[in-house]
């Protein structure tokens, strides 16, 4: 709740400055000058940045069940989810949570990741094949890898990241696109051929930006995972998760399926959501004694 409160203050904070800006480029609709409407473009930035990484927060668990088809376990139907809703429970006190949804989703590829609105409305989702190739030791390090993440509030966090750049990128866009397209000098009501040239333009290239931010952010929050994994799980049980998953790509690598673990390379890296293995290997064994 705090973050949300704190996203709704710099939201309000970036809006007042984008139109403080506004009136001193000379911006403002007063009925009639023509161009940019400036309220109109203020109201849809704050659309888009606060409504769209609200609602995209309240519904994160709905999506995602319907998105991958993970069906929760909500009474054990063998003694391996019996385990597996223990082991949820046991880290999720351990880290100071309500206890998160586990599903399961039909995946032959080793997968998992945590969604929700909120650190005590979660969901921590893990593929089947996450079940079939790894052992209990390592789906324990892979279940307090997103027990952290959900401790941390990760997920909010990103999502009220992405809404605030959402906000930033849309108003100078448009407003830029307006100067160059200078349909305000003209006298003329509508936009010029220029304007939705430049506006789009505008916004795609801060928008790539952003995105790069954003997995940079994510990418930093995936090391403090792990670590928080290795806390609940044990060092060695998260190490050997990694290193199975380093094994399982290197026999059958698996078209982006393997992404989520940090096995994406290449030029992609930029946008890649999780750092590669090697380094968070690295990261993991400089941080206190395995057990």
């Amino acid at each position: 709740m705090k973050r949300i409160v704190l996203f709704l203050l710099v939201e309000l904070s970036i809006l007042s400055i984008l139109g403080l800006l506004g009136s001193l480029l000379g911006l403002k609709c007063d009925g009639v000058q023509p161009g940019l409407n400036l309220p109109s473009v203020l109201a849809v930035g704050t659309l888009l940045g606060v409504a769209g990484a609200l609602v995209s927060l309240l519904l994160s668990r709905r999506l995602a069940l319907r998105g991958t088809q993970a069906a929760p376990v909500v009474q054990p139907s063998s003694a391996a989810e019996a385990w597996l809703l223990a082991t949820v429970e046991r880290q999720a006190r351990a880290a100071g949570v309500a206890v998160p949804v586990l599903a399961i989703f039909p995946s032959v590829v080793p997968n998992s990741f945590a969604t929700g609105p909120t650190r005590n409305r979660a969901l921590i989702a893990i593929s089947q094949g996450v079940l079939d190739h790894l052992n209990q030791d390592e789906i324990e390090a892979v279940l307090g890898h997103e027990i952290s993440h959900i401790a941390s509030g990760d997920m909010v966090t990103l999502g009220l990241l992405q809404g605030v750049l959402n906000t930033f990128i849309f108003f100078p866009a448009r407003a830029i696109g307006n100067v160059l397209d200078g349909s305000s000098r003209r006298g003329s009501a509508a936009a010029g051929p220029a304007f939705s040239a430049v506006s789009l333009a505008l916004q795609l290239v801060p928008g790539l930006l952003a995105t790069a931010l954003v997995a940079w952010f994510s990418r930093s929050r995936e090391l403090r995972a792990d670590a928080g994994g290795a806390h609940l799980a044990g060092k060695r049980k998260m190490v050997a998760a990694l290193e199975k998953l380093v094994t399982l790509e290197a026999r059958s690598p698996l078209s982006g399926g393997l992404a989520a673990f940090g096995l994406t390379r290449g030029t992609g890296w930029l946008f890649a959501t999780h750092p590669p293995l090697d380094g968070r290997l690295a990261a993991l064994s400089g941080a206190g004694t395995a057990r």
